[in-house]
């Protein structure tokens, strides 16, 4: 990681009452989403962590139906690895909740409104905070109208998929046409964004408080899903590089939009900088990567956190939510 010396966080434990009360964990991961690949990467390095800080957890790779996966459980709490639909988009926490099953993350409301990236912005909208002019696209034939009303370069995307994954910059309404096709295929629903030209940052956000912002750089056109998860060059930047004030103040934005959505325990956002200085917010993430590309146990890594303690603190909070 460039621009960073820092020490390595210490070997961490869990402390063995907080184990006896967690119990047996069972690590969700996998799934049938297009993010598969992806979860079951972040799946295997939290059940290792968990391992690793004392805690009984073990796997499970979720396929089909998932109203399975509470029949005779035989684990007391859930850490949901999985990204995408099914695990990500409220259907999952709304079954466990069903089942009286204590589970990490966002509960069933913020992690459907957080999976789908449209009606997010039109929370971001009604709560005053800053977000691209965007609208969505039904048909071919409303190209130009679209063009012509947010110009272009243009951010073109199934509104409910992760990852980057069927995102398209588009330069034209014959671009956009063709990415609309693409979008399509993998939603109904596609959201046409004004494409902000300035850094990318990212920020996590662990039991209400900002981690250190990561600045994203890459050779690609965008920060996509290669970029991501499977190239080498990208850059990651702690010291994000803004001033000290500028990134208090995108954090207390990351902040902010994780309260809106209702958001509980952990995530990130994703948050552009125009020329003029100006953070808007793109998205957020119910269930981050946890891989060894993954930017929340980076931040974590840069607050002194330990990848064992930071899975340990996410889990920590299903106690709380056991005991509401």
């Amino acid at each position: 990681m460039s621009d960073m010396q820092r020490t390595e966080p210490q070997a961490y434990q869990a402390d063995p009452e907080l184990v006896r009360k967690l119990g047996r964990v069972a690590v969700f991961m996998g799934g049938d989403s297009a993010e598969r690949d992806v979860s079951l990467n972040s799946g295997k390095a939290v059940l290792s962590a968990l391992l690793s800080a004392g805690v009984d957890a073990f796997s499970v790779d979720v396929r089909g139906c998932l109203l399975k996966t509470v029949e005779n459980p035989d684990f007391d709490r859930v850490f949901i690895a999985l990204h995408g639909r099914g695990g990500e988009d409220g259907t999952l926490q709304a079954i466990l909740s069903q089942a009286g099953i204590p589970f990490t993350g966002s509960e069933t409301l913020a992690s459907a409104l957080a999976m789908d990236k449209l009606r997010t912005k039109y929370v971001f909208e009604g709560c005053g905070l800053p977000t691209p002019k965007f609208r969505t696209m039904a048909s071919e034939g409303e190209a130009e109208q679209i063009v012509a009303e947010l110009r272009t370069p243009l951010s073109v995307k199934p509104s409910r998929e992760g990852s980057s994954i069927g995102i398209r910059k588009v330069r034209s309404a014959d671009e956009l046409v063709s990415a609309y096709r693409a979008a399509a295929e993998r939603d109904s629903l596609v959201l046409v964004e004004e494409w902000i030209e300035g850094p990318e940052f990212t920020v996590s956000v662990l039991q209400g408080q900002a981690l250190p912002a990561i600045g994203l750089s890459t050779d690609h056109e965008f920060y996509d899903y290669d970029a991501k998860y499977l190239a080498d060059d990208t850059r990651y930047q702690i010291p994000c590089g803004l001033s000290p004030d500028d990134e208090v103040r995108l954090q207390y934005l990351a902040v902010d939009a994780f309260q809106v959505v209702g958001c509980r325990t952990w995530g990130r956002v994703d948050i552009m900088q125009d020329a003029d200085g100006q953070f808007w917010l793109l998205e957020l993430n119910t269930v981050p990567g946890m891989t060894d590309h993954s930017l929340v146990p980076m931040a974590a890594k840069a607050a002194g956190i330990s990848f064992e303690e930071l899975v340990v603190r996410i889990l920590e909070d299903t106690l709380e939510e056991a005991n509401a």
